[in-house]
């Protein structure tokens, strides 16, 4: 994980979220936990970088749309999987055109302009397998494309990846899993232990990582089983547990920090006495 006060904090700031897939929930929680506990600075973010599944979070937060709803989407492609045998190819699928009808839905008709110079989507280009950042949209159906490129696994999701301004693209998170992670003001957020600034923090002992995708990964069995869980989704139980453990970590990583944004109008003393449970636990995902 990111060393505290090794990044140089301060207001704007910018948001990166990692490829997530169904562990989508935990930055959800994180999310949460900055609107409550430090409004300012998610008012303040001047960029938004999100890849695969991560792109819907940071598109929710460019365009001001009601994260509740993208939760919704969620949950509803969490049914859908629950339908689909094993022997179903690309089960993916139908997943993504929910997500897809369901963004078409949410976005006001000015999206795509609040997207623009403000949200970064990773993409991989499926000619060269290179990756491609993109932070301007022409309209809503440009704009929702971008975040489908993003999310697009292959064979997962179909055989026919989709396109962007005509260009074939796959899964952003496959060549930049944390796009933006290189900036000096940027705040990381992946529900995978690694170098990163809001994670779980996995115990008692830590492992060694290793170079994930422009990101890194803690090798440790619970780091597995969440990458095992981000693909097949385990029980509603479980995955709450992962919202939970995403609110309190970001609250733990206010405490560490919370005095860069305290002049923002963080309220300090609310923030200290916010109950955390889950700072020195590791998260039990049997």
């Amino acid at each position: 994980m990111a060393e505290e006060g090794a990044r140089g904090f301060g207001s704007p700031v910018s948001l990166s979220f990692s490829g997530s897939g169904f562990l989508i929930i935990y930055q959800m929680g994180v999310v949460k936990a900055l609107w409550e506990l430090a409004p300012d600075l998610m008012r303040s973010a001047s960029k938004v970088y999100g890849a695969s599944c991560g792109s819907l979070v940071a598109a929710a937060l460019a365009c001001d749309m009601d994260l509740g709803l993208i939760e919704e989407l969620f949950y509803e492609a969490l049914e859908e999987t629950k339908k689909a045998s094993i022997l179903i190819l690309c089960p993916g699928y139908r997943i993504l055109r929910i997500i897809e009808k369901g963004i078409h839905k949410v976005l006001s008709e000015n999206s795509h302009q609040l997207a623009s110079g403000k949200l970064y989507v990773s993409l991989t280009r499926l000619s060269d397998l290179q990756n491609v950042i993109v932070s301007e949209y022409r309209s809503n159906e440009e704009l929702v494309q971008a975040l489908i490129c993003s999310c697009f696994l292959p064979v997962i999701c179909g055989w026919s990846p989709p396109s962007f301004r005509g260009v074939r693209y796959v899964d952003g998170g496959m060549t930049n899993m944390q796009p933006g992670s290189d900036s000096e003001t940027i705040i990381t957020i992946s529900p995978y232990t690694g170098e990163v600034d809001i994670c779980p923090r996995d115990c008692p002992a830590y492992f060694s990582c290793i170079n994930f995708f422009r990101s890194t990964f803690q090798l440790s069995s619970e780091n597995l089983s969440r990458l095992s869980y981000s693909i097949c989704p385990p029980s509603p139980p479980v995955l709450h547990e992962f919202y939970l453990q995403g609110y309190h970590d970001a609250v733990f990583f206010l405490q560490r920090h919370g005095e860069n944004w305290t002049k923002n109008g963080m309220d300090k003393k609310t923030l200290q006495q916010t109950p955390l449970h889950c700072d020195k636990a590791c998260l039990h995902l049997s």
